[in-house]
């Protein structure tokens, strides 16, 4: 008896070529192993009956196997009939050939990316026909191991087998539901444990990603399907996976790099496999023995990356801070560097001045100040020893075209950009898996599956995608995320024109500054809902509100012609859109494009201040030629708890009389962002002391009493009492910085500021409202109180009630509020000329009357009303038309 086998634990690719292998040698029984996949057993629940395999159950009685045909694997399982003696064994694999084979063993193999391709390279060759369900299953075990004919491992043979068999009717929809099938609810258990445990190792300049997880007792749970999922949501150079499972420990392991051959490891623990996938079994091994000679062993079977020794130039040109910046400027007109290192009098590194910086200083005219001025700060070096990623990562984060390399206690070279050129690109594993992870927990599923087809979109109009700015920065702190801005590096408008064409919704453009707003429908989402076939990760998410809007910029540069005047926008790359930004930590930018998923760029530090805490500007000029940016800078800080680092605050303090320069309307808008802020006391209190507001106008000053009314706003003042709106609150927040000044400087402010007329009008209700609240415990009718107040706007009103130092006076205008205002006379002017009394100028005094005589409780009742205007109308009748 002839037999086709293949290993347990069996993927499409081993099922697949036991049907390939019985094609080609009808004459042997392929027999399904004891444990497949779930998502090929749930296709063979759907197909079996159409395909010829058996049971190992079934096999025959009496019967001994001769001649063993093994695919995809090179090791023998026992089947019923299967002795000592085996007189033929055919391997049939992609994987490595093995040193040594038994006797009677012969080995057929090449290195593709699926151990199907080379059986139906001799299907097309014998011409033999297939049905369109086996084609389909072929097809499957060729895009399995082969990622969907993306992994490194793929050849064009692969992709030739692929062709063919669609060219006789393989069903990629089928291919697709089950190479992405759901998880099960343990393997889902499974899944989190393994993602709550992730740790990244950095080893020789590669992120490898180990994780583990205990099985409960009797959970029999695939673990390959989990690995695949991990790999591609992280993207490390590597990825281990250790499980115990009822006294035994499972080893997957998986491959994103040559510099890393999983193979090597798995044969470590007695396993196989081959370069980028490998797996093993340990018997009777603990989990925790077994994790722990995982991470002491993994150093030696992970090649390094070149160092810096590898790369150097010797010889460097250095500045020292005291040279003026004329001298550099010439000396960088000569040689056309684009920066130098700055080096004390003793040849320790100081800093770095760029071309950019310089260039700068010269059109401010500040040639004659010294290099330190307007260099970039920091001890920025490398080690003869370190990696080549190492520099390549401080470049991104630091922005620098050259990083000095320090040997002892001198410079001995430098690494440049052109150095890297002939480098492969970094990966960037450790940061892309970190950052791809906090995108599946900070945005609902449909709206990242949308993202990824508007990367794959750009990249085919040969643009790039990225997350830019506040967006990152809140994403990397772990906070809410509130608007989706997408930057683009090319043509932002066409791209959302493609969008739409594609996807539907509209777009709303405006092409002078180069950007769109694609409007989102309910059908879009609709359409993102079919892009989860591939099941995206079970991870918990802050939110699934969908966005109804996605904002499309292009990238673009900023020149500033003079101090404080609004700059020129030209388009230009990302690296330039991120330098026009104000604070190192809104430069950060995460590329969205296929490929690049989750890279982050930080060419300004920006992810160092981020973890220390600080805002610091990105050149000293920053708020010379913004002046707004002290505004946002304290606004920062309060929110994020941050600090200015202390170069920025003295550069404030320069920059400070340039606020006069900005027009009103500017200073305004930044003031009110910082009034819709959880904390504004918390800014306006730095502003303060920073001398910003005093700037704005001698008077406007942040006191405590406007920072204790702040605070009370925020956790007294109720909103469903007040019924304020947006503009409203708005307006009570500038009251209560405003309480306690006169007209002449509420007008100057006012004006200062380009305050809109109606917000103007109303603030300079203020000083009444104050002469007002001083009269109240003296007046004893509430209709007197109305008087006073019915012509106070609301904003005022609850300003009035936050500032009030007297309890009395609080509750009166509270009991206005929620009361008086509201009391009217019951008798309507239909009444009125029902006791047959004429429209005209008599009604207002009566209905005056009315309402005075129902606050104070004279009146209590519809008669006592009636009476009254009798009274009142005899009188007037009897003064010949005088008013009562």
């Amino acid at each position: 008896m002839q037999v086709i086998l293949t290993h347990e634990n069996a993927d499409f690719d081993a099922i697949a070529s036991l049907l390939g292998a019985h094609k080609l040698y009808p004459g042997a029984q392929p027999v399904l192993p004891r444990r497949i996949n779930r998502n090929v057993q749930a296709f063979l629940a759907l197909y079996r009956a159409e395909l010829p395999f058996v049971d190992p159950t079934a096999l025959p009685r009496g019967r001994h196997v001769r001649r063993v045909i093994l695919v995809d694997t090179q090791s023998l399982t026992s089947v019923r009939g299967m002795g000592p003696k085996i007189d033929e064994v055919l391997v049939i694999d992609h994987h490595e050939r093995p040193e040594t084979l038994p006797e009677g063993w012969t080995f057929r193999g090449e290195p593709l990316g699926a151990t199907t391709t080379m059986l139906v390279e001799a299907l097309s060759t014998r011409l033999i026909p297939v049905t369109r369900i086996e084609t389909t299953l072929l097809l499957a075990g060729i895009y399995e191991d082969t990622g969907s004919l993306t992994f490194p491992s793929t050849t064009s043979r692969d992709m030739r087998a692929a062709a063919w068999l669609l060219d006789r009717g393989a069903s990629l929809e089928i291919v697709n539901n089950f190479l992405h099938h759901p998880l099960t609810p343990g393997q889902q258990w499974l899944y989190e444990q393994l993602l709550d445990r992730l740790e990244t190792l950095q080893i020789e300049g590669h992120a490898v990603a180990v994780s583990w997880a205990q099985a409960p007792e009797g959970m029999d749970e695939e673990i390959s399907t989990l690995a695949h999922k991990l790999r591609d949501l992280l993207e490390p150079s590597a990825l281990f996976l250790l499980v115990g499972l009822d006294g035994n420990t499972q080893l997957v392991a998986r491959s994103t790099t040559d510099d890393i051959d999983v193979s090597e490891v798995a044969r470590h623990f007695g396993g196989r496999g081959h370069s980028r996938a490998s797996a093993a079994l340990l018997r009777d091994r603990a989990l925790s023995g077994v994790l722990a000679e995982l991470r002491e062993i993994l150093p030696r079977f992970v090649r390094p990356r070149l160092t810096v020794r590898d790369l150097m130039s010797h010889g460097v040109r250095t500045v020292t801070p005291y040279t003026s910046i004329a001298d550099l400027f010439e000396q960088m007109q000569q040689t056309g560097h684009e920066g130098y290192p700055v080096v004390d009098d003793q040849g320790n590194v100081v800093g770095l001045v760029t071309r950019t910086a310089v260039d700068r200083a010269v059109r401010h005219h500040w040639s004659h100040f010294p290099v330190q001025r307007i260099m970039d700060a920091g001890a920025v070096t490398v080690a003869p020893e370190d990696s080549a990623e190492r520099v390549r990562t401080l470049m991104i984060e630091k922005g620098w075209g050259q990083i000095p390399v320090v040997d002892g206690a001198r410079v001995a070279g430098v690494v440049t950009r052109t150095d890297l050129i002939r480098l492969p690109p970094s990966e960037r594993e450790q940061e892309r898996q970190q950052i791809a992870l906090r995108m599946e927990h900070a945005f609902p599923a449909r709206l990242l599956a949308l993202i990824r087809r508007v990367g794959q979109a750009a990249a085919e109009q040969n643009d790039q995608l990225y997350f830019v700015g506040g967006i990152v920065r809140d994403l990397l702190l772990g906070q809410p995320i509130v608007d989706v801005d997408l930057v683009v590096e090319g043509d932002a408008i066409a791209l959302c024109r493609a969008l739409t064409q594609h996807y539907g919704g509209e777009m709303r453009k405006h092409t002078r500054f180069g950007t769109a707003k694609w409007l989102l429908t309910p059908e879009i989402w609709e359409t993102a809902q079919t892009l989860l076939d591939e099941t995206p990760p079970p991870v918990k998410r802050r939110t699934t509100i969908l966005p109804e809007f996605i904002d499309f910029v292009t990238a673009r540069t900023e020149f500033y012609t003079q101090p404080t005047a609004l700059p020129t926008v030209e388009w230009s790359s990302i690296k330039q859109d991120l330098h026009r930004r104000d604070f190192t930590i809104n430069t950060l930018a995460i590329r969205l494009s296929p490929g690049h998923w989750g890279e982050l760029l930080d060419f300004f530090g920006g992810q160092d201040d981020l973890e220390n805490g600080i805002i610091r500007v990105l050149h000293s000029l920053s708020f010379v030629e913004d002046p707004t940016r002290i505004l946002r800078a304290a606004r920062f800080e309060t929110r994020l708890d941050f600090h200015l680092d202390p170069r920025s605050e003295a550069l404030i303090a320069e920059a400070l009389p340039l606020l006069d320069r900005v027009t009103g309307g500017r200073i305004r808008h930044e003031l009110e962002v910082i009034l819709r802020e959880a904390h504004p006391e918390a800014a306006l209190e730095r502003l303060h002391d920073l001398g910003a507001l005093q700037q704005i106008d001698p008077e406007f000053t942040h006191t405590a009493e406007n920072h204790a009314a702040l605070v009370r706003l925020r956790e007294t003042l109720d909103p469903q009492r007040w019924t304020l709106d947006e503009d409203e609150r708005l307006l009570l927040q500038w009251a209560l910085l405003f309480f306690r000044l006169d007209c002449p400087a509420l007008n100057r402010i006012a004006q200062r500021l380009m305050m809109p007329r109606k917000q103007r009008e109303a603030l300079f209700h203020i000083p009444s409202l104050r002469q007002i609240m001083a009269q109240l415990p003296g007046v004893e009718q509430p209709s007197e109180i109305v008087t006073r107040l019915e012509y106070v706007p609301a904003p005022l009103l609850a300003a009035g009630w936050l500032m009030a130092k007297d309890d009395e006076v609080r509750k009166l205008l509270e009991r206005y509020w929620m009361e008086w205002q509201h009391i009217q006379p019951e008798l309507t002017g239909e009444d009125f000329k029902a006791l047959d009394l004429e429209p005209g100028p008599l009604y207002r005094e009566l209905f005056a009357a009315l309402r005075q005589g129902r606050l104070d409780g004279t009146l209590g009742s519809r008669d006592d009303e009636i009476a009254l205007v009798r009274r009142l109308t005899a009188v007037y009748s009897s003064d010949k038309g005088t008013p009562p």
